[in-house]
């Protein structure tokens, strides 16, 4: 059997109890590493499910699938991914391939970002597509996700972006001459983000997105509320503006994820979120005379 196996949002306490039984049955068990992180590194996951694991990078995923499906006919082995099992391409990929290879595939669920975002007030049936933004290079400055965004402001409904990170990437010099050497994890920043979303719309020009009146949210460590200091779950809203004006530290540590504020804002969201605003007069003016809140 191969098991596929959501950790949660923040450490090795996150696993369900089938989940920690399906670990402890297996043979062999490994660790995605590279569609996000845990907060915690792999020894303190061993020690917690009392077995050894193996890191699977991109490489090993997505073009070595054969190492981690190897013998799952015959015995149990286990594929441990951060948040959901479901919350990237990667994972459906490899349960299509264990399928085809006759080997019976049971995955366990867990929190993601997915679902996890409610925490900052908004509701979840009035989110629309999610989109990841990556990092831009002087060559590169991908805007599909503009088109997106868009598309749910059409509707009035949120935006969850999901902020690039970069763990064991390669530079274009070190890939083109295959060298494995590796560049320092990276892990985009609130204000990064804010930045490059501002410059497609300058870019762009088609008025879907104002720094001015366009409220957004910025979350990190969701779900890792039980620690102090930079292990705390951190939400902070307010216009795109202020949000880009913040210093970097009133975000927490990464992972950071960002929610675009569409216009079916109900009242009692603008109340819940009001909180973790940057300024509650402006958090609550914009609400009221920009989404057309009905606020007391």
């Amino acid at each position: 059997m191969l098991y596929i196996i959501g950790l949660g949002l923040c450490d090795e306490k996150d696993i369900t109890v089938r989940g920690l039984e399906a670990v402890k049955s297996s043979s062999r068990v490994y660790l995605e590493a590279y569609t996000s992180i845990l907060l915690v590194n792999k020894e303190r996951l061993e020690t917690f499910y009392g077995k050894e694991i193996v890191v699977a990078d991109r490489d090993m995923v997505e073009t070595q699938a054969e190492e981690i499906l190897h013998e799952a006919d015959k015995q149990d082995v286990s594929l441990l991914v951060v948040g959901d099992p479901f919350g990237a391409t990667t994972h459906i990929d490899i349960v299509l391939r264990a399928r085809s290879s006759g080997i019976p595939v049971r995955v366990i669920h867990n929190a993601s970002i997915m679902n996890a975002v409610g925490a900052c007030g908004l509701q979840l049936y009035n989110f629309g597509q999610t989109v990841s933004l990556v990092f831009f290079t002087d060559t590169w400055k991908p805007d599909s996700f503009y088109d997106r965004v868009r598309e749910n402001m059409g509707l009035g409904l949120h935006t969850l972006v999901l902020l690039d990170i970069k763990v064991k990437e390669q530079s274009e010099e070190n890939l083109a001459r295959g060298r494995k050497i590796y560049e320092p994890p990276r892990y985009m920043s609130i204000s990064q983000a804010v930045s490059q979303i501002l410059e497609i719309e300058s870019l762009r020009a088609e008025n879907v997105l104002s720094p001015k009146t366009t409220l957004a949210i910025a979350l990190s460590r969701v779900g890792c509320d039980a620690g102090t200091g930079d292990t705390q779950q951190r939400i902070v809203c307010g216009t795109l503006e202020q949000l880009s004006e913040q210093p970097p530290e009133s975000f927490g540590e990464p992972l950071h994820s960002l929610v675009i504020v569409g216009k079916r804002l109900h009242h009692l969201e603008v109340v819940y979120a009001e909180e973790y605003a940057v300024c509650r007069e402006t958090w609550r003016r914009v609400a009221a005379e920009v989404y057309g809140c009905a606020l007391d």
